[in-house]
This record gives structure tokens, C-alpha cells and sequence, in this order.
């Protein structure tokens, strides 16, 4: 358990859902799926994508500055949604707080645009190498909203959203600092990315005229599924931080678990999936796992990624599984945004006290309340991270 609770005192989303906790609550409220068509490259091919109108407005923040014209999607997204957040929680700009941003992808559209120009003409673009570096997230956050602290940006596949809250935890605990804006921004709906997840024969080939019997191009969390069916997504979450326990808390941070476990290849995840236990045990600490009321899980829509999460939650909860969800059947797997995406699900089930369930699962019984949530995530290379969640 934590030295002392943290609070999380302000959420920012976007994604297929909407822009704000309201729009996203109708969002998960509605039994379909926001995922549809749409050409990538050269085929047609199941994403989640923004809504319009949340385009328009990116496109407007590109235009806004010179500066920001040249940015690659996932850092205008990050601004986006950095501002509302930091705006939610009354954060003045200028103000001395930490930023961590990751991005399993990074700048995918202008890398996959300036390498394509240079295998063309031989010679690359001004602006293709410090507008690609990873490090772009967090710091054109940190110029838009001139803050004064540290700023990180890293890239840790799935997990990497969560692995930002770990740091961000561990920051404030050490007092170093009282607040953290944390998160992770996906721009993946590109020919290249999509190609690498189908090399890997995890994207879903579910057909808009012949889907499955329930109707969802992503079965995530369905365990008799007999084909992988990931969808990938576009996104950005974040969540402001603060020491201590805010009256304004949306919810509260309780308890951090991560682990790693040994590769047999490089996406390689053993069947019960040891690093999710490790992960789980450790967010739990001393507590009784019958007190946690729901697990939200990272269940990406493959066969092996779900059974593997799932084998481990039966062994961490042992004969009493609690309401077991996840979000990729509706708004996809937007990588390194997904964590915090599954983070803002836990947080509206703890502030609406009702469970979100998936609607092609079968459940013995929903449960009544919700007061401790698990988050899961997990990415390439077995980095597991499970963040306990309550509201007090």
C-alpha cells in the first residue's frame, strides 16, 4: 500500500467515446461499439477514430501556432486533452507540476511521411528528426502550458499510460514534487501500423457483411472466440495527480503493482500470465482480494492475451472473481493511451456506482455496489501494471 492516498483530481479523454466525462459516461451507457471502416492505405480495415468534431478542433489547435503546424497527431492530442485536464483541476498555467506523457507508437504519420520522402529523394526533411523523437510529447505539453517541473516521456508498448502513473506515484511520494499530469497519446491509424499488427496476426479480419454471431468486429474478454480480433484506436488520457486526499478527488490511488516476466520471444506472455499475478498481488498489499469490487481489464481481443489475464485473475481472487470488464470491444486498443482510457472506466463505475459490462459476456450477477476497482495493462515484453482504485 501507498504511504499515503493520491488523488486523482481530474480526468481528459479523447477518443471514439467523446471529449468529456459526461459524453463518455452516454458512451459506455449504450451497448454498441463505436469501432467502424475505414481505408488505411490500401485497405479497408476495422479502427476507432476520433468523432468529427473532435478533428476539426485538432485541426484548428494545429493552426493556431506556427509552431505547432509540423506535430504530429499524438502530440496535438496530448495538448488537447492536457489543457481540459489541467483546467478541470484548477491548475494555473505556469504552475509548478510534473508531466509524464508516453506513447507506444510516437509520431507515426510523420515518420512513415519523412521516411517515405527520403527512400524517394534520398534526403530527409528539417523538421523529420525533432519532431519524431519520443520526447515530443511531454515537452510541447510543457511549452503549451508552461509549467515548471519535470517532464518525461517514454514508451512502453501497452502498459505505457500507467507505467506514466507508477512514475508519477513514485515522484510525489519521494516529495519531490505535490502534482503529476500523466497519460499516453496514440495516433496508429497508419498503413505501416496496422500492417505491423497484422504481421503479428492479431487484427481482427471480422467482415462488416459476415461478423461474428454477436455483432462485434473485437471480442475482447470473449473466451470461446476461435480468432484473434484486435482493433486499434486513436486517443489521448490523462489524469492530474496530487498528493494527499483532495476533497475535489475523483478517485483515489490505494495501492501500485508492476512486474516483468521472462520472454520465451519478444510479445511472448505465459498462459496464466505470471506478471499480471505479480502485478496484481503486489497493488493489493494487505488488502482481502474479496474487497475489490471489479477488475477492468486490458483484455486486448486476442485469444492468448484475454485467457492468459484471465487465468491470472483466477488465480489472484482464487473461488470469488469480482464483475470482470474491459473497454477494447467498444473503443479499441489505442496502445499507449489505453491504460488511462481503462483508468477514466474504473473512475466513472466508482462515481456512478454501477458496473459497465460487456454486453456479449455472461455474468452470474452484476454487483450492486462499486468501491475498489484493479486496473490492468500490459505490454510487449510482459511489463505489467495494476493500479487500485477506490473512492473515499
Amino acid at each position: 500500500m501507498l504511504k499515503e492516498p493520491i488523488s486523482i483530481t481530474a480526468l481528459s479523454s479523447i477518443s471514439a467515446l467523446g471529449e468529456s466525462l459526461e459524453e463518455v459516461w452516454q458512451s459506455y451507457d449504450q451497448k454498441g461499439h463505436f469501432l467502424s471502416e475505414k481505408l488505411i492505405g490500401e485497405q479497408m480495415v476495422w479502427v476507432s477514430q476520433l468523432p468529427e468534431s473532435i478533428k476539426l478542433k485538432i485541426e484548428d489547435l494545429r493552426q493556431s501556432d506556427a509552431k505547432y503546424r509540423h506535430l504530429d497527431d499524438s502530440v496535438l492530442f496530448a495538448i488537447y486533452a492536457a489543457r481540459k485536464a489541467v483546467a478541470n483541476a484548477g491548475w494555473e498555467k505556469g504552475a509548478q507540476f510534473g508531466i509524464n506523457i508516453g506513447s507506444s507508437r510516437g509520431a507515426t504519420s510523420l515518420f512513415e511521411k519523412y521516411h517515405q520522402e527520403f527512400l524517394a529523394d534520398g534526403k530527409s526533411a528539417t523538421l523529420s528528426s525533432p519532431t519524431t523523437t519520443l520526447g515530443n510529447i511531454s515537452s510541447w505539453v510543457a511549452h503549451d502550458l508552461k509549467s515548471k517541473g519535470p517532464e518525461i516521456s517514454h514508451s512502453i508498448t501497452c502498459s505505457t499510460a500507467l507505467h506514466a502513473v507508477l512514475n508519477a506515484v513514485a515522484w510525489i511520494q519521494s516529495g519531490m514534487t505535490d502534482k503529476f499530469l500523466v497519460g499516453g497519446s496514440e495516433a496508429p491509424l497508419t498503413p505501416f501500423t496496422i500492417a505491423q499488427m497484422q504481421a503479428l496476426k492479431v487484427y481482427s479480419k471480422m467482415s462488416s457483411r459476415a461478423q461474428s454471431r454477436v455483432d462485434y468486429p473485437c471480442l475482447a474478454m470473449d473466451l470461446d472466440k476461435n480468432q484473434n480480433t484486435m482493433v486499434l484506436g486513436e486517443a489521448a488520457a490523462l489524469a492530474c495527480l496530487e498528493k494527499g486526499q483532495k476533497t475535489n478527488a475523483l478517485a483515489v490511488i490505494e495501492g501500485i503493482g508492476y512486474a516483468t516476466e521472462p520472454l520465451e520471444h519478444s510479445v511472448s506472455i505465459s498462459t496464466d500470465a505470471q506478471c499480471f499475478q505479480d502485478s496484481m498481488q503486489m497493488a493489493l498489499a494487505n488488502l482481502d482480494p474479496s474487497e475489490v469490487d471489479a477488475v477492468v481489464m486490458h483484455a486486448p481481443g486476442t485469444i492468448k492475451g484475454d485467457e492468459s489475464e484471465f487465468n491470472a485473475i483466477q488465480k489472484v481472487f482464487c473461488n470469488k472473481l469480482p464483475f470482470l470488464t474491459t473497454n477494447k470491444w467498444k473503443v479499441g486498443h489505442t496502445f499507449g493511451a489505453s491504460g488511462l482510457l481503462s483508468l477514466e472506466m474504473a473512475v466513472l463505475m466508482l462515481n456512478h456506482k454501477r458496473p459497465i459490462p460487456i454486453p456479449f459476456a455472461v455474468y452470474d450477477a452484476l454487483p450492486k455496489t462499486i468501491e475498489k476497482v484493479m486496473v490492468n495493462a500490459v505490454g510487449f515484453g510482459g511489463n505489467a501494471v495494476s493500479i487500485l482504485l477506490s473512492k473515499r
